[in-house]
């Protein structure tokens, strides 16, 4: 099963994350601790535990991997994301290149995503 999303507006880069699985990443964020802690140490492996097709690789991205656009030094913090929820989830299920790598960076979530 696949579940990336292709949607009609892909560009240069990967499909957007299906939007079943951004909800679920988003919700978990804003709320479930282990889930963050999880998230913050491998965003690759937190996807995959909600389903998302991660490729060859399983281990913590690096540069040019997929998923290190969500990598973080300080991931914000539930209030910031669920405050936030629409432009990530906008963010998150287009299709294209994913380069905005403060996404999910403390304070930085809505100036990243508004300046991509």
């Amino acid at each position: 099963m696949d579940n990336s999303y292709d949607n009609h507006d892909e560009a240069a880069g990967h499909a957007g994350l299906d939007p079943l699985i951004v909800d679920s990443l988003l919700e978990k964020l804003a709320t479930d601790d282990a889930f963050r802690a999880i998230f913050h140490a491998n965003p690759a492996q937190a996807l995959a535990g909600l389903g998302a097709v991660l490729g060859a690789s399983h281990g913590i991205p690096a540069p040019g991997d997929p998923y290190y656009c969500m990598t973080t030094s300080t991931l914000a913090s539930k209030e910031e994301i669920a405050q936030a929820r629409a432009l990530l989830q906008q963010h998150l299920a287009a299709a294209g290149n994913h380069n905005v790598i403060f996404c999910f960076e403390a304070d930085r979530i809505r100036s990243a995503l508004e300046c991509s």
